[in-house]
Parts: C-alpha cells; sequence; structure tokens
C-alpha cells in the first residue's frame, strides 16, 4: 500500500527519510547486532546516540551554553504540573495566558499550585484572537510567565514573542517548536512533546535556564525535579530510548534541509497555499482565526454546510488525505502541516478542496 497524506494533530507525520533508516537500522543499529530498542541506555551505543541527538538539536536550535536540555518523559501535560513545582521558588503566583485548549489546561494544574493570574483570555472570543501584550494584566512579581504560542485545536499563533522583563518565561512548544527560528535566550523554559515536530510520541524536551534548576524545594518528587534529570543526563530513570534516537534523526533530517530557517519558509509557503485557497472560495471554506493571529502549523477551516463535512472527508480519504477532521470541540476540518508534511500533500489537498467545491458548491 503507498503511503498516504496524513495531516494528523499528533501523533503526527513523520519524514519519510527518517522512517526509512529507522526501517533499515531497526535489526541492527549500525553494525552493533542489536536494535536501538534492545541497547542498554548506559552502554556506549546509545551514550553516542543521546549526546548526538542533543547535540543537533542545540546546534539548529542555537541554543545557549547556560541552558539544560533534558529528554524527559510524561508528555508535554507532565510539565503543565512540573512548571509550578520547579519554578514557584518562594512565590506564590505565576502569570498564564489563556489562548486555547492547551493553555487552559496549564492554568488548571498552575491552579494546584498556586495563584496562577490569568493576564489574557480570549475564550470569549472562541480562541480566534491573540490581544497585543499592552492590554494583559501582567504581575512583576509573578514567578514566571506561561503561555503556549500555538494552539493545535483553534489553530491561532503568537508570530511575536511576549515581554516578560526579569519574570522567567515558559512556553509549551509542542506543536510549534523547530517550525521557524526562536531566541531561545529570551526564555526560561521551554518544553515540547515530541509527537508532532520531533518525533514518536513518548518524549518530552525540555530546555531550561540553568540559574532556574535551584528553585525547586525538597518536597518535589525526584522523577517531576528538573535538576536530579540534569543532573543524570535525563538518565535518572530508563528514558524513553527508541523516541530519543528517532527524535536524532529528525534533528538530522533538519539539517539536510537547511536548518530551521529553511524550515521556516517551507513552512510560509505551505501554510500560504492553503490559506489562500480557504479565502478564495468565496465562503465555501472558512478559516475562523482572525489573519494576523492564523498557525503555520495546525489550519482548521469550516465548510458552508456542516451536512456535507462526511462527504468531504469521505472523498479525502479516497484521494489519500487522511486526519483531516477538526477536533469535535470547533467542528469542521483542520489540516496540521507540521515539518514532515511534503509540499506535494498541500498541492494534493488544495486541488481535492477546488474539486469539491466544484462539485458541491
Amino acid at each position: 500500500m503507498s503511503r498516504v497524506f496524513n495531516f494528523s494533530a499528533g501523533p503526527a507525520v513523520l519524514p519519510k527519510a527518517v522512517l526509512q533508516q529507522a526501517h533499515d537500522e531497526l535489526l541492527d543499529w549500525q553494525g552493533s547486532g542489536v536494535s536501538v530498542m534492545e541497547m542498554s541506555h548506559r552502554g556506549k551505543e546509545f551514550m553516542s546516540i543521546a549526546a548526538q541527538a542533543e547535540k543537533d538539536l542545540r546546534e539548529i536550535m542555537a541554543i545557549p551554553d547556560n541552558y539544560k536540555v533534558l529528554f524527559l518523559q510524561g508528555g508535554a501535560s507532565s510539565q503543565f504540573t512540573m512548571v509550578p513545582m520547579n519554578l514557584l521558588g518562594d512565590k506564590t503566583t505565576a502569570d498564564y495566558a489563556y489562548t486555547g485548549h492547551w493553555s487552559k489546561k496549564a492554568v488548571a494544574e498552575g491552579k494546584r499550585h498556586c495563584d496562577a493570574n490569568v493576564v489574557v483570555d480570549t475564550s470569549a472570543d472562541k480562541f480566534t484572537t491573540l490581544p497585543p501584550q499592552s492590554g494583559w494584566k501582567l504581575n512583576k512579581d509573578a514567578a514566571y510567565l506561561h503561555y503556549t504560542p500555538n494552539e493545535t485545536i483553534a489553530g491561532v499563533e503568537f508570530n511575536w514573542t511576549p515581554e516578560a522583563g526579569d519574570v522567567p518565561l515558559v512556553a509549551d512548544m509542542s506543536s510549534s517548536i523547530l517550525s521557524r527560528a526562536i531566541d531561545v535566550s529570551k526564555y526560561g523554559v521551554i518544553y515540547a512533546g515530541a509527537q508532532k515536530n520531533i518525533g514518536p510520541a513518548g518524549l518530552t524536551i525540555v530546555i531550561i535556564r540553568e540559574d532556574l534548576l535551584d528553585l525547586a524545594g525538597d518536597n518535589v518528587p525526584p522523577m517531576l525535579h528538573y535538576k536530579i534529570h540534569a543532573d543524570n543526563d535525563s538518565m535518572y530513570n530508563t528514558p524513553p530510548t527508541f523516541a530519543w534516537y528517532m527524535a536524532g534523526l529528525v534533528f538530522q533530517w533538519i539539517k539536510k534541509q537547511g536548518g530551521v530557517k529553511a524550515m521556516a519558509e517551507i513552512n510560509k509557503r505551505k501554510a500560504g497555499k492553503l490559506y489562500d485557497a480557504i479565502d478564495a472560495s468565496g465562503g465555501f471554506y472558512r478559516n475562523p482565526v482572525q489573519k494576523d493571529a492564523r498557525s503555520l502549523m495546525n489550519v482548521p477551516f469550516i465548510l458552508v454546510d456542516e451536512a456535507l463535512d462526511k462527504d468531504f472527508l469521505d472523498g479525502a480519504a479516497k484521494t489519500g488525505l487522511v486526519q483531516l477532521k477538526g477536533h469535535r470541540s470547533v467542528g469542521g476540518m483542520r489540516a496540521s502541516i507540521y515539518n514532515a508534511m511534503p509540499e506535494e500533500g498541500i498541492d494534493v489537498l488544495v486541488d481535492y478542496m477546488k474539486q469539491f467545491q466544484s462539485e458541491k458548491g
């Protein structure tokens, strides 16, 4: 069976070249006689894989030397708890931007540990806008400012970085990491679940400024303590070794594409083609997000008549376009077009959308 164009929001499409390399090395990694899945995480083979993956990530993201890179389990959802447990220190409040489904979950977990001050709330607009920071209600005494640069469900994305001053800026970059260049030095903590732009599910990347590692109290359990993971090179327990290996292959693939800046240009072109098709449909398709807040990674769109949704999805599947159904809270369709989605997939989708409109419009 030939591969389809997979628009899943996550676990998401992986680069074909990466899958092929993993396939070729599955039974025997570089003459070791064993699969990566069978290796001791403390053996020289896997230690070399881990070291190379971190080196490549540091290179493509230009991560400063005063930041630790952690390869953890638990998904980004665990970070909703780990962030306050590790960063509050002797403070009792933290700032949160509430701009979508995932930031809502971060706020809820934050409230378990502190006074979670919501500095901006876009729920009344159904998460379709991103108000300028001039209207945010920031607290200069907050332990940190948390935001979600890209919301996968609503399809909204910050095209700017909030200014936090002396307050550490914390970002859940699960669905935007590696899609464009960022200045890591502006952040205190960046975290990201792997299953969108990095690799298979089961791995979470945390990039943390070293001065923030000593804020956690003795009551923080070892498995939730950033410093313990940092002191043990992310191997306090057995890490998700195969997901770590796959992430390393993705980092190498990004380098071969020309790095993150080159990926950003491709991503802008892909998203532009899809948004142009939506906007030129005369209302047959509609993206509900304010134009300056549209996501490069997740593009929701609504058909003029929801009774056509099933026909659209059935026809798309026959064309080799899968996982286009929108989240139940939004409805309609959603195309997740992460780094590994080839531009050809966007072209096929746009052609199908035009054909469907000509038949049903």
